[in-house]
């Protein structure tokens, strides 16, 4: 069987991709990349709406109304809040998500305060100076560990506090966006603005190709997953599938590699729906699709969430294999494309 060629979508995807990982959005931070999300869905022909919550509903059109199938993708990522303005006017940060400080230490960030704009820095070990600090090796790296010294003339919390710096600002940690000529994506918050992307491109297939899907088909990007409530409401009315669109795991132990699409079939809540993983890896043999299937030891997904939430309802996850996962995340082109081929097999 010939496969259908995708590359000009591909290219789509990583150009969009690309503008939403430079788009800050910690969790409960997200206005600005869901407006973005809103627009580029409508700019594609499609109704977009913000739900309260602040996440995106997008009808992707569909003839089954009461068949629906709802596909989730999160635009929310990993980040920190300032805790504590300390002594000596630099911050102490709480995690929002499982931002990790091993990973984060000496990246830059963005302090966003409430009122008096944004402020830059950078995330360092307590003492950060080798040549000083004799204990710079064995220093355990936890969030009472490190802290974010300002690019500003600081030296007490006083000082701080006099930029509008207080606690509960938003840390923002640069994701460092890189292509390469080889096809690798090398950014953090891949987890999950990849998958935003891959959507988006499955919005471009559609329009472009003037398809109206078998069933009806709607587009959730969420932005509470990282802190496990993103897809627990909003489910459109006559939807009976939810497939969550987010990274597949790669690592020792799995299978999957960058340049696949990962079907989970089980992770740390459990099975996915049987019927919908058979189905799945049955698109993906008929569309051409590297595929893999594997099992994900430490992962939650907003597809759990929404039936969490009661929602009666075939669950299923899928994304494009993703090394390094809530750190410097890598993945590749191949990835994304094999991903967009299956769900064009199984969704439209």
């Amino acid at each position: 069987m010939k496969k259908v060629q995708l590359n000009k979508y591909t290219d789509f995807i990583v150009e969009e991709t690309t503008k939403l990982l430079n788009i800050d959005s910690p969790t409960g931070y997200t206005e600005e990349a869901a407006n973005w999300v809103k627009v580029e869905f409508e700019k594609l022909g499609f109704k977009a709406t913000k739900t309260n919550k602040g996440g995106v509903i997008v009808d992707l059109t569909g003839k089954d109304k009461k068949n629906g199938l709802l596909l989730e993708a999160h635009a929310d990522t990993l980040g920190g809040m300032v805790a504590t303005i300390k002594d000596n006017g630099r911050l102490q940060l709480t995690n929002l998500g499982g931002m990790n400080p091993n990973n984060a230490e000496t990246e830059n960030v963005r302090v966003v305060t409430k009122f008096d704009g944004i402020y830059e820095g950078t995330f360092q070990l307590n003492n950060a100076s080798i040549h000083v600090n004799g204990e710079y090796n064995d220093t355990k790296r936890e969030w009472d560990s490190c802290e974010v010294v300002l690019d500003e003339d600081v030296k007490s919390k006083e000082d701080a506090e006099k930029l509008g710096i207080s606690v509960g600002d938003f840390v923002c940690f640069e994701p460092n966006v890189r292509v390469t000529k080889t096809g690798y994506i090398k950014s953090r918050f891949l987890d999950d603005k990849l998958s935003v992307g891959i959507l988006l491109g499955l919005a471009k297939y559609i329009s472009e190709k003037k398809i109206t899907p078998k069933r009806a088909l709607y587009a959730h990007i969420t932005v509470f997953e990282e802190v496990g409530h993103g897809g627990c409401a909003s489910v459109p009315e006559g939807c009976t599938e939810a497939i969550s669109v987010d990274m597949g795991c790669v690592g020792d132990g799995l299978t999957c590699t960058e340049k696949q699409v990962s079907i989970c079939a089980k992770d740390s809540g459990g099975p996915y729906n049987y019927e919908i993983v058979k189905g799945l890896v049955e698109a993906a043999k008929k569309s051409g699709a590297d595929y893999a299937v594997d099992i994900y030891p430490h992962y939650g997904s907003d597809v759990e969430a929404t039936l969490e939430a009661g929602n009666d309802l075939k669950h299923g996850l899928i994304g494009a294999g993703v090394y390094a996962s809530h750190g410097y995340e890598r993945s590749h082109r191949d990835g994304a494309e094999n991903v967009l081929r299956l769900l064009i097999e199984y969704a439209l």
